[in-house]
């Protein structure tokens, strides 16, 4: 591979900076979603590192922060199609996918077969409260958001690209959802987890909200300059160190494996798989790139690592009763494992 071939600088000198186009993009994205949302600053952040690595994000908070606000107003700020589906107990997956009906030539009197694509053939496809709805219904969208296909009666039907799953759950109400599995879970580059605003920022959208509504957000990225964007953010160079080390973070979370500690094989039932060390890797390219550097630090592995890992690790009983979470997991990998060997 050539110097070039890894320099998103020197592969599309033709066409202008990268780094530039990236930070004017960012910069007017974050403009029109300010015109909306108050504060979250940090999960509109990592939106838009998950658009960037080509990924499917999970945002998890309790109701009233604004997670289906969000994601609306973020479809509205993308020349994108946009779906939601609502998920339910009684949603099937043809009312996500699509299903065949029987059309009659009026002429003829002869019948075929037509495809009639469902939401999930959306740019955007907002999954709301996708924890409320039975496993075989959460299984039809690991096809779509792994592959960016769907396949119906044999035959099989692409994903209009860009394609970007943005799911919501609600982690506090139990009765009556279905938690995700982990294969699903796995399917999401980054799980952000959605706080309370300040006082300031609350005060402030509690005075926006009930006044007199703003203009609605305007587009500043269509799915050609989307694609664009991944291309360069999957060009972006990182170097074996960072690698290693993000490598190095994910198997640090897995236990029963050679070289792991007492602490993990107390509190993790089951760690983070490769896919893992891939979104820490995308997630740092898509951060870097969005600061406008043009190579990746363990900085951004860092920084990304609660986003890409809290929902890959599965902590034990034994976590649970003494209050440890995925994320307390994720601190003491920070803290354990040293950036080179």
């Amino acid at each position: 591979m050539s110097e070039d071939s890894t320099n998103p600088q020197a592969s599309r000198a033709s066409g202008g900076d990268p780094f530039e186009k990236v930070a004017q993009a960012k910069d007017r994205l974050m403009a029109e979603l300010k015109k909306v949302i108050v504060g979250q600053d940090e999960v509109i952040e990592q939106l838009m590192i998950t658009l960037l690595a080509r990924g499917h994000c999970l945002l998890t908070g309790i109701p009233g922060l604004g997670k289906t606000l969000l994601v609306k107003t973020l479809a509205e700020a993308l020349d994108l199609s946009f779906k939601r589906i609502q998920f339910t107990p009684d949603l099937m997956p043809a009312d996500v996918f699509g299903s065949e009906v029987v059309d009659e030539d009026p002429s003829t009197g002869q019948h075929s077969f037509r495809f009639v694509k469902g939401p999930i053939f959306a740019n955007v496809v907002l999954a709301d409260e996708i924890n409320r709805t039975p496993p075989k219904t959460q299984a039809a969208l690991l096809e779509a958001m792994e592959e960016r296909q769907v396949t119906a009666a044999g035959q099989t039907h692409s994903l209009e690209q860009p394609s970007f799953v943005l799911a919501t759950q609600n982690p506090i109400e139990l009765e009556g959802t279905y938690p995700l599995p982990e294969a699903q879970l796995d399917r999401f580059l980054l799980n952000p987890v959605i706080e309370f605003l300040s006082l300031d920022d609350e005060i402030r959208m509690v005075t926006e909200t009930t006044g007199v509504p703003k203009a609605p957000p305007e587009p500043v990225l269509d799915g050609a300059g989307i694609l664009e964007l991944q291309e360069v953010t999957r060009e972006l160079p990182v170097s074996e160190h960072v690698v290693s080390y993000a490598v190095r973070l994910a198997a640090a979370s897995r236990p029963r494996v050679d070289g792991s500690t007492d602490w993990i094989e107390k509190r993790v039932k089951w760690g983070a798989g490769s896919r893992a060390s891939q979104a820490l890797i995308l997630a740092g390219k898509a951060r870097a790139l969005l600061d406008g550097r043009p190579t990746v630090a363990c900085e951004d592995i860092q920084a990304m690592a609660k986003p890409a890992l809290r929902h890959r690790i599965l902590q034990s009983f034994f976590a649970d009763s003494e209050g440890t979470d995925a994320d307390d997991v994720v601190d003491h990998l920070l803290e354990e494992v040293p950036e080179t060997l």
